[in-house]
């Protein structure tokens, strides 16, 4: 049921603006209040008998605002599944250039073909659809791309030390935020920071980490260190030891993140004036 997406009453959609009229209702209700700007999002779809021809959803202007609302999620439908009507979506592309994500423009771009699908009945006259897993027959190819400028999510990061840090009376002073990329796949991160709390406390602080990618598609990051030259900061940064390690061993499952049985076959990185994440789908 986890696959089930609502669309409303009955008849199923029968054109393609009343499918995207559709799609823009569960959209707003997946949203919760956490995003602003849906109203201007473009939908447009095509059908082509039960198939859906081509759906192509542009996000750009969309806003995600964390800590507005509930929290986001899918919508619940569990209905008494009276029929299924197999069909395809061709093709979907989803783009936003940009959407806005905690105040960082991120540029989105995704494009799947052969998604299977069924149409659903319920008993309640509800209608929606189904994803169905590809198969080796019905495989859903594609790719996605996602790109943030350097200097953008910088101000981001600063942004959120900031608030951050307020909170325990400390001023972020001064901030750096570097990037440098270590392979196909991996990247090394690092930042300088000064802080200051009160007319006696200030000190500097330097962070590095590691991120990197593994061929079963999963990110770990490691290598993580915090240090000071002053030693009552030196020792705070001691006590969060713990945290750090834990933080250091935290795998992220890429290809278990996809709707079921989209297969994520490469991901690479590049990193300059843009961070770009591009990923095959295959």
């Amino acid at each position: 049921m986890d696959s089930l997406l609502p669309l409303g009453t009955a008849p199923r959609p029968a054109t393609g603006d009343d499918l995207a009229a559709r799609l823009r209702d569960t959209l707003r209700e997946t949203a919760r209040g956490q995003v602003h700007g849906l109203d201007e999002a473009r939908i447009e779809a095509t059908l082509d008998g039960a198939d859906v021809h081509s759906l192509e959803i542009d996000l750009t202007g969309v806003a995600f605002v964390p800590g507005q609302g509930g929290s986001p999620e899918a919508p619940s439908w569990t209905p008494d599944v009276v029929s299924r009507d197999d069909a395809v979506l061709r093709t979907l592309h989803v783009g936003a250039h940009p959407l806005t994500a905690v105040d960082l423009p991120v540029d989105v771009s995704t494009e799947l073909q052969g998604v299977r699908f069924s149409w659903v009945a319920g008993a309640d006259g509800s209608v929606g659809a189904e994803l169905v897993e590809p198969s080796e027959d019905s495989p859903v190819t594609g790719d996605a791309r996602v790109a943030v400028s350097r200097e953008g999510l910088a101000g981001t990061v600063r942004g959120l030390l900031t608030v951050a840090l307020a909170g325990n009376g400390i001023q972020l002073t001064d901030f750096d935020l570097r990037i440098d990329q270590t392979g196909p796949r991996d990247a090394a991160i690092a930042i300088d920071a000064s802080i200051k709390k009160g007319m006696f406390l200030s000190a500097k602080i330097t962070a590095t980490a590691s991120a990197a990618v593994d061929d079963a598609m999963v990110v770990t990051v490691g290598d993580i260190r915090l240090s000071s030259g002053n030693p009552i900061v030196g020792a705070l940064l001691g006590t969060m030891k713990g945290r750090v390690e834990e933080v250091a061993g935290r795998r992220i499952d890429l290809a278990e993140a996809l709707p079921p049985g989209v297969r994520l076959t490469d991901v690479r990185l590049d990193v300059g004036e843009e961070i770009v994440l591009s990923a095959e789908l295959g």
